[in-house]
């Protein structure tokens, strides 16, 4: 396995947010397994760390129906990516900041760290 390239990350990043925002469960895993070959990790930065499967499953069940993601940038350097997102909160004027850290390894591992500003 090789390190994803450049193009291949940044499709990656929003295709993920485009399936999260259609409601795509299938495709927003889809997305995720045709990058991750390896172990997901995930961290919610100042919060818990665990496997980033479980992580994923969880966040699609509780917040998928009531968050919008809104992409405000996204810069890949090499094999990392920063994300700046507002997740804006389905029927209020309320958003929730992140930044996400991508940082993918050549052996198929994704480690993903999340800051988020709460409202």
């Amino acid at each position: 396995m090789t390190t994803p390239t450049a193009e291949q990350i940044e499709h990656f990043l929003h295709e993920q947010i485009a399936c999260w925002n259609r409601g795509d469960r299938d495709g927003f895993f889809g997305a995720y397994r045709g990058i991750v070959t390896g172990a997901l990790q995930i961290e919610y930065v100042g919060k818990h760390r665990g496997d980033g499967w479980t992580i994923l499953e969880n966040m699609w069940d509780q917040n998928q129906q009531n968050i919008a993601i809104e992409e405000l940038e996204l810069i890949v350097n090499g094999a990392e990516a920063a994300c700046h997102n507002r997740n804006n909160i389905q029927g209020t004027a309320m958003a929730i900041e992140t930044i996400e850290i991508y940082k993918f390894a050549d052996n198929g591992d994704l480690e993903i760290r999340y800051f988020i500003k709460e409202p």
